[in-house]
């Protein structure tokens, strides 16, 4: 084993984890007659791993001729909202994907159904083992890990050229990425772009050094001086060196299509996106993330079955196949569609060989150095009370500080009712 498949093993040993955005939507025909059909529903597979996913699924039902598999795809952004309503509905797909800080709060709902059933017979030493721990909850296993994935700094070679600038490296602060997106920015090229929002600024907070809850894990620490440095980098760009929300106006997948058109230097975002970029007119690469303090955010997905669903074996069957057979992580290294968090480095042979990027070990840096997402059982409300708070700033009504004072009480609110 390579030092660097020793490394990047090593994300077994991190807890920290949500998910990659994704659109689209498919479906596969119902199961014929006398079989069982497991509906599963998805993020991460569109719009650039629908073939993937496919190829998966045809290797499954290929070895289990009595269960078919009916996939759905949302995009993220929508994803949760549709899941919670067909739970409340009583239409739940019997097998769903999940990121870690939605994992919790679906466990502790009783969402998800204990997988004991099956694990209790079943070998899992393929998975990482910490990274299988991480998907258990009160004793009890919820659900399987199936991918990780790290963010970074994208950046395009050719307008660095252009500009005559020095392309970003893993020594760049915070500082050194300002001065080189205000350069960069000019006509209808942007030079930076990173939204302004929860899962950045928890990210930011860290690599300013700070800390989201003090020593107890309840009480709010991020409206101290490093919350107040955190906000006011992310603040720095938007009207300025990058869109503002105003501009963006919703429409979605618009830093994507930005960098897609050379019309963007630096881009804040994940692994997720290599597949999508393979064939863009221009030389582009990564580097871990800007800061003093390195801090990164590494995230993972897992699969769940339903509580109600009435195909749990077959259910579970799927979700084996699809996180931890050959098939499954020869085709997600193949095809960048993030990592498979196994414990063999064998499942990442040829990762770091793929181009672009060349500077794919960026992703073991990022591994390396990840810091801990905040996760309680109100998560959707920490986010959206965060995000709020920063959207205040940007907007000019509040200052900085009040606003993260502001979002800190309201945050202990939600600790101390649970």
């Amino acid at each position: 084993m390579s030092r660097g498949l020793k490394a990047l093993s090593a994300f077994a040993l991190v807890a920290v984890l949500a998910a990659g955005c994704a659109k689209g939507s498919a479906t596969r025909e119902s199961a014929p007659e006398g079989t069982s059909n497991i509906k599963y529903f998805t993020f991460s597979a569109a719009p650039d791993h629908l073939a993937d996913l496919d190829k998966i699924v045809k290797a499954f039902e290929a070895a289990n001729p009595s269960i078919t598999v009916t996939v759905e795809t949302a995009p993220f952004t929508d994803y949760f909202t549709k899941l919670q309503t067909a739970i409340a509905g009583q239409t739940a797909p019997d097998a769903f994907e999940l990121n870690y800080e939605n994992f919790v709060s679906y466990a502790d709902a009783g969402a998800l159904r204990d997988l004991g059933d099956q694990t209790a017979g079943d070998d899992l030493s393929a998975y990482a083992p910490r990274s299988l721990q991480t998907f258990g909850r009160n004793g009890k296993q919820y659900a399987l890990p199936e991918s990780y994935s790290a963010v970074l700094l994208f950046y395009n070679k050719d307008l660095f050229d252009k500009a005559k600038l020095a392309y970003p490296t893993a020594d760049w602060t915070w500082d050194d990425e300002l001065a080189a997106a205000r350069k960069l920015t000019g006509g209808e090229v942007y030079g930076d772009f990173q939204p302004v929002q929860f899962f950045e600024f928890y990210k930011a907070l860290a690599q300013a050094g700070g800390s989201f809850f003090g020593p107890d894990g309840k009480q709010a620490a991020f409206n101290g001086p490093q919350g107040v440095a955190a906000a006011e980098f992310l603040l720095a760009k938007p009207g300025k060196v990058m869109p503002t929300v105003a501009q963006i106006g919703g429409t979605p997948d618009y830093d994507t299509n930005l960098f897609k058109k050379g019309r963007l230097a630096m881009w804040h975002n994940g692994v997720w996106q290599f597949a999508g970029l393979k064939d863009v007119p221009f030389g582009w690469d990564v580097v871990v993330e800007p800061a003093s303090t390195k801090a990164s955010a590494v995230f993972q997905n897992a699969v769940a079955v339903s509580a109600t669903t009435k195909n749990a074996a077959a259910a579970y069957k799927w979700l084996r196949f699809l996180t931890s057979s050959e098939v499954a992580a020869t085709t997600r290294v193949a095809s960048s569609w993030e990592l498979p968090p196994l414990a063999d480095a064998k499942a990442y042979a040829g990762y770091f060989e793929q181009t672009p990027p060349a500077n794919r070990k960026a992703v073991l840096d990022a591994v390396a150095s990840a810091t801990a997402e905040p996760v309680i059982a109100r998560q959707q409300e920490l986010q959206d009370i965060v995000t709020k708070a920063l959207e205040q700033a940007a907007a000019g009504k509040a200052p900085v500080q009040k606003a993260l004072d502001d979002a800190a009480a309201k945050v202990n609110e939600l600790t101390k009712s649970g």
